[in-house]
């Protein structure tokens, strides 16, 4: 095989290769035919020199480093005043950077999912030349020209620094499955986001079919001022799921603090593991949780009474229905709710009512924002692995190589 095809670079020839210490060194010469004059735009062909030698780190060879060593040529314009030169730049190469194209797109995927210190050891390069790659490449923020449709928007916000300070708010889009980040916005305040949303291209802000959120108003509201009655805005079910599980699992305590001072210990202990059960689906049970529950169940009937309206709920979340079936199934628990003089679920019922409609939604194309939640682990993998990032500019880059790097790099970023 021929050196030229392991390089694989394009209007180029190889002139020669050696090994120098550990490095391989390949010298090529550049075989375009004309290029485009810098001042008038004509197409050149009379060659006038060469610019200063070119070492380039290129892809390794045999696990050995690479460097392709060159000329570039230099056009003169006979049109232009004062015949001005341009020199060519081959496709392959940014005139700026030390480095092939190719070899940049290589650190880019050795980056996805990894630290710039891990890269810049696994390459013999400098953090600075790690960051100078990424910022060549990656966009800081969102290019719209690169979509043609939004579809599903979701919101969601996380923590950069312990104790829930310094919050980003996360903007994604979902198309079929392709997830794509569209904005880290600082603070999650209501004219935050409702500026980002009024930056969106008129032509995209049509193609938004749903927008899925939890029940922070400051997203609900901003999504109805900007997106009107055109996009359907849902609360997450699981959102909502956690509420009411919540309430349960206080109720819980309340009871199982009451056992523990009315029955002899040795009946107590028998609830041993209720609190792991009454967290877990039915289903799920084994013989022996379920007679754990079973046990407590006896002894709290109020218990048992709210665990299988929770239940229910969640049947009812879970079930395809329409929004109208489910608007009467949840208005029917709810009187169901109130009929049983349980008052642990009042604190829910309340919020319940308050974003109803928005989770009725959930029910018209089944959106929700599990793909915001799947992404917010990604944000927290990515706020250990580089010991946080507090430039947003950066976060940005970070993020979206980490979704979108693969797509990017083998030439598939359309959407």
């Amino acid at each position: 095989m021929d050196v030229a095809d392991l390089i694989k670079l394009q209007d180029s020839k190889v002139v020669d290769v050696k090994l120098d210490k550990d490095d391989v060194l390949i010298t090529i010469e550049t075989t375009e035919s004309s290029i485009a004059c810098r001042i008038c735009g004509k197409q050149l062909t009379k060659r006038h020199g060469s610019d200063q030698e070119r070492r380039l780190r290129h892809l390794s060879i045999l696990g050995k480093r690479t460097y392709i060593i060159y000329k570039p040529h230099r056009y003169i314009c006979d049109d232009c005043d004062n015949h001005p030169t341009t020199t060519a730049t081959p496709s392959w190469h940014n005139r700026d950077s030390q480095y092939t194209i190719d070899y940049e797109n290589h650190v880019l995927m050795e980056l996805i999912n990894s630290t710039i210190v891990d890269v810049s050891i696994k390459e013999a390069l400098t953090e600075e030349s790690v960051n100078g790659i990424v910022n060549r490449h990656i966009e800081s923020s969102v290019d719209w020209e690169s979509f043609t449709t939004l579809d599903v928007l979701g919101i969601d916000e996380i923590a950069l620094k312990k104790g829930y300070k310094d919050y980003v708010t996360i903007i994604t889009s979902r198309h079929e499955d392709r997830i794509r980040l569209l904005a880290v916005l600082r603070g999650k305040e209501k004219a935050v986001i409702k500026a980002f949303f009024k930056s969106i291209p008129r032509r995209l802000k049509k193609t938004v079919t749903a927008i899925c959120t939890d029940m922070y108003d400051g997203y609900i509201n901003a999504a109805k001022s900007v997106f009107k009655k055109q996009t359907i805005i849902v609360v997450d079910r699981f959102h909502i799921a956690k509420q009411y599980r919540g309430e349960l699992d206080k109720y819980r305590q309340k009871i199982l603090k009451q056992l523990k001072d009315e029955l002899p210990h040795h009946e107590y202990e028998r609830l041993k593991g209720a609190m792991h059960v009454l967290r877990r689906n039915n289903e799920c049970l084994s013989k022996r949780e379920k007679l754990i529950l079973d046990n407590l169940f006896s002894h709290s009937p109020e218990l048992a009474q709210a665990y299988k309206l929770a239940i229910k709920l969640t049947q009812i979340l879970n079930t395809h229905m329409s929004s109208e079936e489910a608007l009467i199934k949840i208005n029917a628990w709810i009187k169901e709710v109130k009929q049983s003089q349980l008052t642990c679920f009042n604190k829910f019922i309340k919020t319940l009512n308050k974003y109803k409609q928005y989770v009725i939604n959930y029910f018209i194309d089944r959106n929700s924002s599990g793909f915001v939640e799947g992404l917010n682990n990604k944000v927290k993998v990515l706020k250990r692995r580089c010991y946080g990032i507090f430039n947003l500019k950066h976060f940005f880059q970070r993020l979206h190589l980490d979704i979108s790097g693969y797509s990017i790099l083998l030439g598939n970023s359309s959407c």
